[in-house]
């Protein structure tokens, strides 16, 4: 993943007070522009570390929460066919979409931290985050597809296309 500037060009100090504001409860800011760019660079950071973590660890030995396999048995229950190595948005976003995963989602409120929080998705899992590739999703759609795409050995590509260039020295 390409590193733009993100948090670091806040600083530590940016960045915890980044964090700090990010704690508050929602009904504390209305629409504040800053938050939607705080909210942004957080789920950047979240997706720069997840790619480089796949990149690096082989995925199917990842364990992304401490319920993956009940995130992985109730995601593949309620989304049998699903394709999660090249996601439809209309199957995340759509009206009728939203309705089917609604339940799915609320089922984890409580056993995954910020399941509800907004986080970025790759599309194709072969690919690097970008803005093409790239959609908003909560983060526990994010876990749900992440640990079916290592399960299933989908991110396999990602940690393996790393591998062959660090063996050939061209990283």
């Amino acid at each position: 993943m390409a590193s733009g500037n993100g948090l670091a060009s806040l600083g530590v100090e940016g960045a915890t007070a980044a964090a700090q504001a990010l704690s508050l409860p929602a009904d504390a800011y209305g629409n504040d522009h800053q938050l939607e760019v705080m909210w942004a660079m957080k789920a950047y950071q979240h997706a720069e570390i997840y790619f480089n973590l796949i990149s690096s660890v082989d995925p199917k030995f990842l364990k992304l929460t401490k319920v993956d396999d009940k995130i992985y048995s109730a995601f593949r229950e309620a989304f049998a066919d699903l394709n999660v190595e090249m996601l439809d948005p209309d199957l995340l976003k759509s009206n009728d979409a939203k309705e089917k995963w609604r339940p799915f989602c609320n089922e984890f409120d409580g056993l995954v931290e910020d399941f509800n929080y907004g986080t970025l998705l790759r599309l194709d899992c072969r690919k690097d985050y970008t803005e093409e590739n790239t959609i908003f999703a909560t983060r526990i759609q994010f876990f749900a597809v992440e640990i079916a795409r290592n399960r299933e050995s989908y991110n396999s590509a990602i940690y393996n296309a790393k591998k062959r260039s660090v063996e050939t020295g061209q990283s």
